[in-house]
């Protein structure tokens, strides 16, 4: 597809900090470009957006409109400790006729397996947790605070990254609210913004900073220099070599460093969302005996499985990439066993993470089905829950689908029936909440 150069400016636009700019650079590309890409059965559940950390820089808009330019048929978002992003993404779908949902996550702390590793690397019992199928960014009071709270943890924790490092990086200095903050739409910073942050006030105390860095980070000033030319790789490098464990920065969470894994469900269930598990590659210890983290975290309220597939067959060592792709195949069938649907997306806050996942690798052919149902599953819920109170968690689904296999098929089919946008809107405006789940599937086909 060829771009005009007022195209290219526009999509530009779509990622700025102004909101209105966003929504009128989207709506202007829409009158230029009335039809979408055709749909190539593929789906990134997982995107976070600028609200959080984009490697790429796209906001809740933008990542509507690169799902319709590239026939992603469906795309969820996922933000650290914040639902900044949410009213707009699925209005930005809506708009885009894209099937869309929205997701939070965060690290919680879960003290069943606190000697044991699960999925943040050297961090017993600490776990990347999200919860998914959230309909607004506009929640009660008593799910604000939540959010206030997670939000908050996440700043305070950022402070004290940034004391530690900037005494071990002296003379380079960072200040949270001055350097940091200003690289985020709404005050939500990571690790990631502080890196950058980090990388540019080098940059204003050094005219040549690579001999600083290479002091800084043990390396080679021939070899940082190389690294100079690929600032994706050099971010990266940055912050493993500060942040992560073994760094100056790194402190060993303990118990009272994140909130309990049932807070953020306390979230969910406020929202009427839906707490979701988080599966980096079965390595670890703790997903070694995943059938027994499963259980428990369903016990607490669990409803779905997040998988990046990407990190788990893509791999160079084809030796590992063997043993990883044998983890998947075993936890999406352990996923089946437990009735979890899957949200699947590759994250893309990370530099050199795909825009979407290869479904036409050899090596997720057994799974894609399984990938796409649960996409069209999380749709499902969103559509219902969102337009008429009759998602996943709602009474309606609780009186007329009682089991979790139930509301799996509903939601999913639902999924698959409606389209997005105005082309689903007439099937919407029929629905009725005193509808059994059959009456409802007959008026979306």
């Amino acid at each position: 597809m060829i771009q005009t150069t007022r195209e290219m400016q526009l999509e530009h636009l779509l990622n700025e900090f102004n909101a209105s700019t966003r929504r009128a650079a989207l709506e202007q590309l829409l009158r230029a470009a009335p039809t979408p890409a055709p749909l190539r059965g593929i789906a990134n559940m997982h995107c976070h957006t600028f609200f959080s950390f984009n490697a790429y820089g796209y906001s809740p808009t933008g990542l509507a409109w690169l799902a319709r330019q590239q026939g992603i048929d469906l795309m969820g978002i996922v933000d650290f400790d914040v639902l900044d992003a949410v009213t707009e993404f699925l209005d930005a779908c809506d708009s885009a006729e894209v099937r869309g949902s929205a997701g939070i996550e965060t690290r919680v702390f879960v003290p069943e397996f606190a000697r044991r590793e699960i999925n943040s690397p050297g961090e017993p019992g600490v776990l990347y947790h999200m919860a998914i199928g959230f309909t607004s960014t506009t929640v009660t009071p008593a799910a604000q605070a939540i959010i206030d709270e997670l939000r908050a943890q996440s700043a305070a924790r950022n402070q004290a990254l940034i004391a530690r490092v900037n005494a071990y990086l002296d003379p380079v200095q960072i200040d949270y609210a001055a350097d940091v903050l200003p690289l985020t739409p709404s005050g939500n910073a990571t690790e990631r913004h502080i890196v950058v942050a980090y990388i540019e006030a080098a940059k204003r105390t050094f005219d040549q900073p690579a001999a600083f860095w290479a002091s800084r980070l043990g390396m080679d000033t021939a070899a940082i220099e190389k690294a100079l030319g690929d600032s994706a790789s050099f971010q990266n490098t940055v912050r493993s070599k500060l942040m992560k464990r073994g760094g100056p920065g790194y402190v060993q969470p303990d118990a009272g460093a994140f909130p309990r894994v049932e807070r953020l469900h306390e979230l969910a269930m406020l929202c009427r969302a839906l707490p979701c598990a988080a599966w980096l590659d079965g390595m670890s210890e703790g997903e070694q005996a995943m059938d027994e983290l499963l259980t428990l975290l369903v016990n607490k309220g669990v409803v779905a499985l997040n998988i990046v597939p990407d990190r788990n067959w893509n791999l160079p060592d084809p030796q590992m990439a063997a043993i990883k792709q044998k983890k998947l195949y075993e936890v999406v069938a352990l996923a089946k066993e437990f009735d979890l649907p899957l949200n699947v997306g590759t994250e893309m806050n990370g530099f050199g993470q795909p825009i979407v996942d290869d479904f036409a690798a050899p090596a997720l052919a057994p799974v894609r089905n399984d990938f796409m149902d649960g996409a069209y599953f999380i749709y499902g819920h969103t559509l219902l829950e969102r337009h008429l109170g009759m998602g996943y968690q709602s009474d309606w689904a609780a009186a007329h689908l009682p089991t979790r296999a139930m509301r799996n098929a509903f939601y999913t089919t639902v999924g698959r029936r409606t389209p997005p946008g105005r082309a689903g809107a007439p099937a919407l405006a029929r629905l009725q909440s005193a509808m059994t789940p059959d009456d409802v599937l007959r008026c979306l086909v």
